[in-house]
């Protein structure tokens, strides 16, 4: 039987990083197997029913490359099916009507103001196996009869969860390992409507650098917001592959296809993935470094356009050009790009207070540097070999190496200690003069 699996996330108005790690577990088991991957929309809360939330939902989705084979399915269009099952639940004296007390109400027929539990049997052990935990068993008389239906109207999660996976052949059912212990609850619903079970493998969990899991009120979580400031798709699926499984090779940087190939689900561990942002954006950067120039410029057209921090007439495409080769290596996100480029294309650097206090407040003869650096460029030939020299020849004769020498005149031409090579940039980017006038600027305010 061709395996089908499911992602049935809730809509939140975002794509937490937990969820997207989930459906792309599910999106690469499905591909890995040649398997059916659906796509299910948990929408049975009326607040989360709204269309706004889950377009968010769908374009994160898609701009991680994780396209579905069916659906979107809304659960909220399959209420008069999960009622129609409670409904058989209650006629056979598998569960019962209760009121706002928690109290049995006698009666087999749904009745508008009232709750619907399941009836837990007693002294039954519900045991399955996880393909990542083992073997997980719960002891029903450990376990509470549990709401399926609400006294408005609107079936409970695990009622639904049970109902579409029956209805819709799923397979396997790649989660979170935060939702295990709903499981025994929705087989007992699934042997009750004598559907047949899911394969289950729960995921571990994520974590933060304090190893606390991670929450959207306190980590950085939100995929919109790593697309914003210049993640690329495929680096980001890249690193999320790697929470919780490891290629066999221990080649961790690939392209997706790749991963599809070596993915096995019975590969994952068991232990908390820590969510790194600094190996995120190391995987990042590698897969900057490796775009094509072309494709480069393209993608990052929208971090040095209209919305850009100089004035649009200010920006010189030909002059961006020319400082991509330059930028490329050094950038960790297309993001960055601004701080690397800013200053060629505003009137005066920046003003970045770390930078001055650094390179110029607390480096020994940082003015002795200044004045060395302008008589020297004034008249050395303009090109790069020439002006490192003339500037390595002033710190030597101060007795600076030529890190220490170069940084007040970088932080002089470009505003900050970082950013790309200096002497390329000076000599292939910016005119003499304007090099000059900036040291100058910085000597005076010194």
């Amino acid at each position: 039987m061709t395996s089908r699996v499911r992602f049935a996330p809730s809509p939140t108005g975002f794509l937490h990083v937990g969820s997207a790690r989930t459906a792309l577990f599910n999106w690469l088991h499905a591909r890995s197997v040649g398997g059916t991957f659906v796509l299910r929309i948990e929408d049975t809360d009326a607040e989360r029913n709204r269309s706004d939330l889950t377009d968010s939902l769908l374009a994160e989705l898609e701009w991680l490359g994780l396209d579905w084979d069916e659906g979107p399915y809304f659960q909220s269009e399959r209420r008069d099916r999960h009622r129609e099952v409670v409904e058989d639940l209650l006629g056979s004296g598998q569960a019962y009507l209760c009121d706002a007390e928690n109290r049995e109400v006698d009666g087999s027929t749904m009745v508008d103001g009232l709750a619907v539990r399941f009836r837990m049997p007693a002294g039954a052990t519900m045991a399955f196996d996880d393909i990542v935990r083992g073997e997980v068993s719960f002891a029903t008389d450990d376990l509470e009869d549990f709401v399926i239906w609400r006294s408005n109207g609107s079936p409970m999660f695990l009622l639904a969860n049970a109902v579409d996976d029956a209805d819709m052949g799923i397979t396997q059912a790649i989660r979170g390992e935060d939702l295990l212990s709903g499981v025994p609850k929705v087989l007992l619903l699934l042997d009750a409507m004598g559907a047949p079970r899911p394969t289950y493998a729960h995921l571990p969990l994520l974590v933060n650098e304090q190893r606390k899991k991670l929450s959207k009120r306190r980590d950085d979580v939100s995929i919109g917001d790593y697309r914003e400031r210049g993640y690329l798709p495929e680096a980001m699926v890249n690193y999320l592959a790697l929470l919780g499984w490891g290629p066999p090779d221990e080649v961790e940087i690939r392209p997706l296809d790749e991963i599809v190939d070596l993915f096995r689900i019975q590969d994952v561990n068991k232990a908390a993935a820590f969510f790194d942002l600094k190996k995120l954006e190391h995987v990042n950067a590698t897969h900057l470094r490796a775009l094509a120039r072309d494709d480069f410029i393209d993608r990052v057209a929208p971090w040095v356009g209209d919305d850009a921090p100089w004035p649009p007439e200010r920006f010189d495409a030909g002059l961006f050009s020319v400082m991509v080769d330059l930028a490329q290596e050094k950038l960790r996100t297309l993001g960055d790009v601004t701080r690397f480029v800013d200053f060629l294309f505003l009137e005066d650097p920046v003003d970045d207070p770390e930078s001055w206090e650094k390179a110029m407040v607390k480096a020994p003869l940082a003015t002795e540097m200044l004045d060395g650096a302008a008589a020297v460029l004034a008249d050395c030939a303009w090109d790069t070999a020439s002006v490192l020299a003339a500037v390595a020849e002033v710190g030597e004769s101060l007795g600076l190496k030529l890190g220490k020498a170069q940084a007040p005149v970088r932080v002089a031409v470009t505003g900050r200690t970082v950013g790309p090579p200096l002497f390329e940039t000076m000599a292939e980017c910016m005119e003499r003069a304007e090099v000059l006038r900036r040291i100058a600027r910085a000597r005076a305010r010194l």
